[in-house]
């Protein structure tokens, strides 16, 4: 930026030059501003650790949006570094050894954690690839599907999320949402088995998750109706207070 000019000749008693207590200098110049230094933005990494269901969800947000926007894919410019049919193959494949691991034995589990990585080979792959593309842009990088590292270093106490929906996907679980909430590194589930009457029993851990779109509780008893709460953790308070509860019946 050039440099303005500020030129007056007024001058003290003693016959010296006026100044300001600032440092700005008559017949001088207008001091610059110096620039405001904005927060890298970086793609999650979190999926690598996530519940199956999680990382699933993560993969196909990324196979239904990253091949759509031309800023990450748009041959013969900008090419991803893994095709939308390998990673929809890679997706259908995990999909497919989650079932077979629940109903099979150590082979089908081990199985499904060889599928479980090559997925994230591949995601890791092209979050290089958006990480190296979207431009500091926060919507830009969202587009591809990806989640962002928050930039908001404050630690505060955490606000307190709510259940959003509750999803019967499967037999013998249930799919929770809750309301994103900053700061948080993770989601605490609980939940309880109602009786007859409506009453619940004791509370029991749900698991932690990182992504606030896909809590997968199971195993859960068919047929049966559970009331679900959830917490963040993090910022200074450690914990956030339980959401509200909400109730859902197992398919």
């Amino acid at each position: 930026m050039a440099q303005i000019p500020l030129t007056w000749d007024g001058k003290d008693a003693q016959g010296q030059p006026l100044r300001w207590d600032t440092g700005l200098k008559w017949n001088g110049f207008l001091p610059q501003p110096t620039p405001t230094k904005m927060p890298q933005l970086r793609v999650l990494l979190g999926f690598a650790s996530a519940a199956d269901h999680s990382l699933e969800e993560t993969a196909t947000a990324v196979h239904s949006k990253l091949y759509n926007v031309p800023a990450f894919a748009n041959p013969p410019t900008v090419v991803p570094p893994v095709a939308a049919a390998d990673l929809l193959s890679a997706l259908t494949d995990f999909t497919d050894a989650i079932a077979a691991a629940k109903q099979g034995g150590p082979q089908d589990t081990a199985d499904k954690n060889n599928k479980r990585q090559e997925l994230i080979s591949l995601l890791r792959k092209l979050a290089g690839h958006v990480q190296g593309l979207h431009e500091n842009d926060l919507a830009v990088l969202l587009s591809s599907g990806f989640e962002a590292v928050s930039t908001n270093n404050a630690s505060g106490p955490l606000a307190t999320p709510d259940i959003t929906d509750i999803v019967a996907d499967h037999t013998g679980q249930l799919k929770l949402r809750v309301t994103a909430v900053a700061n948080t590194r993770s989601y605490e589930v609980r939940y309880a088995l109602l009786s007859p009457d409506g009453t619940p029993g004791p509370w029991q851990n749900g698991g932690l998750y990182t992504n606030s779109r896909a809590m997968v509780v199971t195993p859960l008893t068919p047929g049966a109706n559970y009331t679900f709460q959830v917490r963040g953790i993090g910022g200074s308070s450690k914990y956030s207070d339980w959401s509200n509860s909400v109730t859902h019946r197992c398919m």
